[in-house]
C-alpha cells in the first residue's frame, strides 16, 4: 500500500491530450503578439512576426529536404539569432533536433553524429569548419548562408502557412548525456514531454512576460526552458553570446532584464564580480538548478537580490525540471520543493516500497514528463525505466538520488546512490572517464573521485595503478583525455598509486581515496618555486601580485610563472576568483578571455603590464580549445 503521503503530495493534474506540439504553441503565441520583440542576439532584433516568417521559410525548405516527423537533424550553431531559427524550423517541419556543442572533441562530435544516425545537419559558414568529417554523415545547411540567398533576411510576407503532421508523441529533442559503459546516451524527448513541462512551469514559476536573459549552451536540456518555454509565452529573449558573464551587468541594464536562470556554479562565479553580482538587484526572478544549491549562495545573493529565487531539480530523463521550490528563508538546507504539474514523485526503499516520512529513499519520477528512453539502448531503458503497477500506470524514472520526504510535504536532496555526479551542473558519470582512461596504453585501473578539499571548489581527481612513468606525465594523459571527453569531464589530477585500497569484501574503497592528501596540481614537470624559477630574473610587481593571486586560487605555494593555469588545476571558478581578486589589487578591469589567452603568470603579468609577451606554456589552439570548454 502506498503510504499516505504519497498520494496527498502527488495528485495528478489535466492529462495530456497528446494534441499540442512546441511549434503550434510558438505559431499561437507570434500571431497574438506579432510586434512584440521576441529575439534580441548579435545585435539584431526580431519581432514575433519576423521569427515567424523565418522560421517559416526555413522550415518549409527542410520539409522539401525530407524532415518531417520521427527526423532527427543536427544542430551546430553559435549563439546568434541563426540558433534560435534553426531549432523553431526543425520544430516547425515536424523534425527534432540533437544539439551538438563544437567545443566538444571531434572524437565525441563523431560518435554522436555516427550513432544518431542523423542525414541533415544545420550549421554556419563559421562553425561548419571545426565539425569532424564522418564517413556517410550528414549533409550540412549553412543556416546563414540560406537566409541570404533571398532577397532579404526576412521572409516574405505572402510566405505559405506552415502545417505538419506531427503529435505531441512525436520526438522534440535528443540530448547526449554521460554514459557509465563510456558512450554517451542519448535521452529521447517527445513534444508531450515538453508541452507537460511547459503546464508545469506556467504554474510554478508563474507566465507573465519579460525579459530573460538566456546565458546556457543547448546542449543542456535547461535551455528548452530559456529559449522555448519563454517563446511560447510571449518573452523577450536576450541571447547571451560568449556563455561567459562579461558584460552580464551591462546587458542586464541595457534591455532591462527581469529572469535569469543559472547553476549554483555560474551563481558563485557571478558573485566573484562585484559589479555583475550587484546587476542581479533590478531582476525579478532567479531559477537556480543543475546541481545542489548551497545555503551560503542564497545568503550571498539575498545581499544584493529581493525578488524570487526557485531552487529546480530534475534530470534530463523526465524533461528539464521535475520540481520546484520558492526559496525564502533557509536554515539547514535547500529544499527541492515539490512536483509541478502531472508530476509524481516516489521514494522507494531496496524493495521499491515508499518510504515513511522522514525516512531515506531513492527517488523515482513519473508522469508526463518521463522521457521516452534512451536511443537505441533498450536494456539500458528497461533497467531505468521502470513499469511498477502498484505506483503508476505509466514507465517511472529511476534517478539514482537520495532523498526524504519532509513533515510539510517538500523534499530534502541527499546526494547520489551511485557514482554519478554533478560538477558546475554538469551531469557526469564517473565510468565513463574512468572506462576511457583503462583504454589507454599503460592504464592498468582506473577510478576518479570528487575531492572538496577546498571549501567551495569541486575537484576531479582520477587515481591510476599504471605502469612506471605513464603517471608521471599528466600534461600527457590530460591532453589525451581531452582529446575524447570534454573539458567538464577531464580530471584536475592524476594520482599514480602502486594499488588500489580495497575495503574488507574486496571491493575498491573509495572513501580510502578521498583520506589521501590532496593532490597539489597536475603538472609538475616543469613545476618549481616562482622565486627559484631559472632565468626569470626578479618578478615585477604586477608579477608577484598575478602569482600570489594564482597561488591562493589554486591552493598552491608552488607554481612555476610558466606553468599553465589549466594544468593546475583551474576552471571556471578558479578563473573568476583570480579575475575579481586581480581587479580588486590591481585597480582595473580584467577581462575573463585573458586567462585563456594568457594562462600562465608570466603571460598574464606581462599582458597586464602592456608587455607583447608570448606565452611559453601552451600554443594558441591549446587555448582557444581551453577558452570555449571551460
Amino acid at each position: 500500500m502506498l503510504h499516505a503521503a504519497w498520494t496527498e503530495w502527488n495528485r495528478t493534474e489535466t492529462a495530456y491530450a497528446g494534441k499540442s506540439t512546441i511549434a503550434e504553441q510558438f505559431i499561437e503565441q507570434a500571431a497574438s503578439t506579432p510586434d512584440r520583440i521576441a529575439l534580441i542576439a548579435s545585435g539584431q532584433q526580431l519581432s514575433y512576426r519576423d521569427l515567424d516568417l523565418l522560421t517559416n521559410r526555413l522550415a518549409l525548405h527542410l520539409q522539401r529536404l525530407g524532415v518531417h516527423a520521427e527526423v532527427l537533424v543536427g544542430v551546430a550553431m553559435e549563439r546568434s539569432e541563426m540558433l534560435v531559427i534553426s531549432l523553431l524550423a526543425i520544430l516547425k517541419a515536424g523534425g527534432a533536433y540533437l544539439p551538438l556543442d563544437s567545443t566538444y572533441p571531434r572524437e565525441r562530435l563523431s560518435l554522436m553524429m555516427a550513432d544518431s544516425g542523423i542525414q541533415l545537419l544545420l550549421s554556419s559558414e563559421k562553425l561548419s569548419a571545426l565539425l569532424p568529417a564522418v564517413a556517410g554523415g550528414p549533409t550540412v545547411l549553412l543556416v546563414d548562408q540560406f537566409l541570404r540567398s533571398g532577397s532579404s533576411l526576412r521572409a516574405e510576407e505572402n510566405e505559405p502557412a506552415l502545417s505538419t503532421d506531427s503529435s505531441g508523441h512525436n520526438l522534440a529533442y535528443m540530448i547526449y548525456t554521460s554514459g557509465s559503459t563510456g558512450t554517451p546516451k542519448g535521452v529521447m524527448i517527445e513534444n508531450r514531454n515538453v508541452i507537460n513541462f511547459f503546464t508545469g512551469m506556467d504554474r510554478a514559476i508563474g507566465r507573465e512576460p519579460g525579459i530573460w536573459l538566456a546565458v546556457t549552451s543547448i546542449s543542456f536540456d535547461i535551455s528548452v526552458l530559456e529559449l522555448l518555454w519563454t517563446l511560447t509565452r510571449g518573452f523577450t529573449v536576450v541571447l547571451h553570446g560568449d556563455e561567459r558573464f562579461d558584460g552580464f551587468a551591462e546587458e542586464v541594464d541595457q534591455y532591462n532584464v527581469t529572469h535569469l536562470q543559472m547553476t549554483p556554479s555560474l551563481a558563485q562565479m557571478l558573485a566573484l564580480n562585484p559589479s555583475a553580482f550587484a546587476a542581479l538587484a533590478s531582476l525579478k526572478q532567479v531559477l537556480l538548478g543543475g546541481e545542489a544549491v548551497p545555503v551560503a549562495l542564497i545568503r550571498r545573493i539575498r545581499q544584493v537580490f529581493k525578488g524570487e529565487i526557485f531552487n529546480m531539480y530534475g534530470p534530463r530523463e523526465t524533461t528539464i525540471w521535475s520540481t520546484t521550490y520558492p526559496v525564502e528563508e533557509v536554515s539547514g538546507f535547500v529544499s527541492i520543493g515539490r512536483p509541478i504539474a502531472n508530476t509524481q514523485v516516489f521514494l522507494l526503499d531496496e524493495e521499491l516500497r515508499p518510504v515513511a516520512v522522514g525516512e531515506i529513499g531513492e527517488l523515482y519520477l513519473g508522469g508526463d514528463g518521463v522521457a521516452r528512453g534512451y536511443w537505441k539502448r533498450a536494456e539500458l531503458t528497461v533497467e531505468r525505466f521502470l513499469m511498477i503497477s502498484e505506483l503508476s500506470p505509466q514507465h517511472i524514472y529511476r534517478t539514482g538520488d537520495l532523498a526524504r520526504y519532509l513533515p510539510d510535504g517538500n523534499i530534502e536532496f541527499l546526494g547520489r546512490a551511485d557514482y554519478q555526479i554533478k560538477l558546475r551542473g554538469h551531469r557526469i558519470e564517473l565510468g565513463e572517464i574512468e572506462a576511457v582512461l583503462e583504454q589507454l596504453p599503460g592504464i592498468r585501473q582506473a577510478i576518479v573521485v570528487v575531492r572538496d578539499d577546498r571549501a567551495g571548489d569541486r575537484r576531479l581527481i582520477a587515481y591510476l595503478v599504471a605502469e612506471w612513468g605513464v603517471a608521471e606525465h599528466p600534461e600527457g594523459l590530460r591532453s589525451t583525455v581531452g582529446s575524447r571527453l570534454p573539458e567538464s569531464m577531464v580530471p584536475s589530477a592524476f594520482v599514480s598509486l602502486l594499488e588500489m585500497p580495497l575495503t574488507a569484501n574486496g571491493k575498491i574503497d573509495r572513501k580510502a581515496l578521498l583520506k589521501l592528501p590532496p593532490p597539489v596540481s597536475r603538472a609538475r614537470l616543469r613545476s618549481s618555486p616562482l622565486i627559484a624559477e631559472k632565468g626569470s630574473g626578479k618578478p615585477g610587481e604586477i608579477e608577484l601580485t598575478v602569482a600570489r593571486v594564482c597561488q591562493d586560487a589554486l591552493g598552491s605555494s608552488d607554481v612555476g610563472i610558466h606553468e599553465n593555469f589549466f594544468d593546475l588545476g583551474a576552471h571556471s571558478l578558479t578563473i573568476a576568483e583570480m579575475q575579481a581578486r586581480l581587479q580588486s589589487e590591481l585597480k582595473r578591469e580584467i577581462a575573463v578571455v585573458d586567462f585563456y589567452q594568457f594562462p600562465t603568470v608570466s603571460s598574464l603579468a606581462g599582458h597586464l603590464a602592456g608587455i607583447n609577451h608570448q606565452d611559453q606554456s601552451s600554443d594558441r589552439a591549446q587555448r582557444r580549445r581551453l577558452a570555449r570548454q571551460s
